[in-house]
């Protein structure tokens, strides 16, 4: 484990940290927006960059689209960014037209951790979010925790507390592409759901719960990310699956795996959702890392979470966190190569 000086915001620090797994894994995370940064893994060809993201931490300021966050108070989107709890109408900061998207402008993404513990396999990170802050209720203390594992693991654990009934939904905000590819368009996902939560054009939930079967958001069985496309169905992905399983338990969620090197990583997750999005709005105007361009499709995200606009879904899976619980989420990316 090294540590290392990224940049300042505001006359602090940014810290980059290195860490080392068992299995040859190599990470670097930053304190600013507990960014992953990098994500080396071991094949049988070569080491695999296996994340986006950039250079310098001007880059992420101006230009990141939440590369490798934690984001949060509540992750994805609040519809016409306000909720309703215990009697009390809250307005939250509306960042994407009228509604809210990850926790707001000044979300957890784009705010400086503090640096609470390091080993040479682990970090945890911590932010302090007081009461009012984007308009939420209440003081919560965020906690993440890093840790590569055997069996070329990343495992993520998010934890809050709060002194305050206050909505939750933690999340990582990794971009995905297994190969170095221009585009994931090829790489085969397989998503363990048979419902989504479909939209409105703004993408807030309509409220339904929406069978997969028949569609093209139909991912039950490993296919290539690009097959709409290929049969002219033109469909981008930024939508929320409805994971099988009782939430709560660490299950598996998702596979996603490129021909081109063989190497597959497995999503796992006790939250009740994940959010696919295939990057289609990529177009970055900087570097990224080894002076690639990420341009649309880029990379994926998969986002282990609790239901977008939650705090207004009465039968969505519970998101307000009460004092005296811990909201605790543990996700694990497990990487094979064959």
């Amino acid at each position: 484990m090294t540590i290392s000086r990224f940049g300042a915001v505001d006359g602090e620090e940014v810290s980059e940290i290195v860490l080392t797994g068992p299995d040859g894994l190599e990470m670097r995370v930053l304190t600013w927006g507990a960014v992953i940064r990098d994500l080396v893994v071991p094949t049988r060809q070569r080491p695999q960059h296996v994340v986006l993201g950039l250079n310098t931490l001007e880059d992420y300021r101006a230009h990141s689209p939440y590369f490798g966050a934690i984001v949060g108070r509540y992750a994805n989107r609040i519809g016409q960014a306000q909720f309703t709890l215990d009697g009390t109408t809250y307005k939250v900061d509306a960042n994407e037209g009228r509604n809210q998207l990850h926790g707001g402008s000044s979300g957890f993404g784009t705010r400086l951790w503090t640096l609470i513990d390091r080993q040479p396999s682990s970090v945890t990170l911590a932010l302090v979010s007081e009461d009012g802050d984007m308009g939420y209720p209440g003081r919560l203390v965020a906690v993440c925790t890093y840790a590569l594992l055997a069996g070329a693991t990343v495992r993520i654990t998010l934890e809050a507390t709060c002194d305050q009934p206050t909505p939750v939904n933690l999340t990582t905000h990794g971009y995905f592409n297994l190969d170095g590819s221009p585009d994931i368009c090829s790489h085969h996902l397989m998503i363990a759901a048979d419902y989504i939560t479909p939209t409105f054009p703004d993408l807030i939930p309509t409220g339904e719960i929406r069978s997969v079967i028949g569609s093209p958001y139909d991912f039950r069985t490993q296919r290539p990310i690009g097959a709409a496309q290929l049969l002219q169905e033109r469909t981008s992905y930024d939508t929320n699956y409805v994971l099988r399983g009782p939430n709560g338990e660490l299950r598996h969620a998702a596979t996603l795996q490129s021909l081109n090197t063989g190497l597959s990583m497995e999503l796992w997750t006790t939250e009740p959702g994940v959010q696919f999005y295939d990057g289609h709005l990529l177009d970055m105007p900087v570097e990224g890392l080894n002076g690639v361009h990420y341009g649309p499709h880029a990379g994926l995200c998969l986002e282990p979470q609790r239901f977008p606009d939650g705090p207004n879904k009465a039968h969505f899976p519970p998101c307000i966190l009460t004092p005296g619980l811990v909201s605790r989420q543990v996700s694990e990316l497990r990487f094979a190569s064959i």
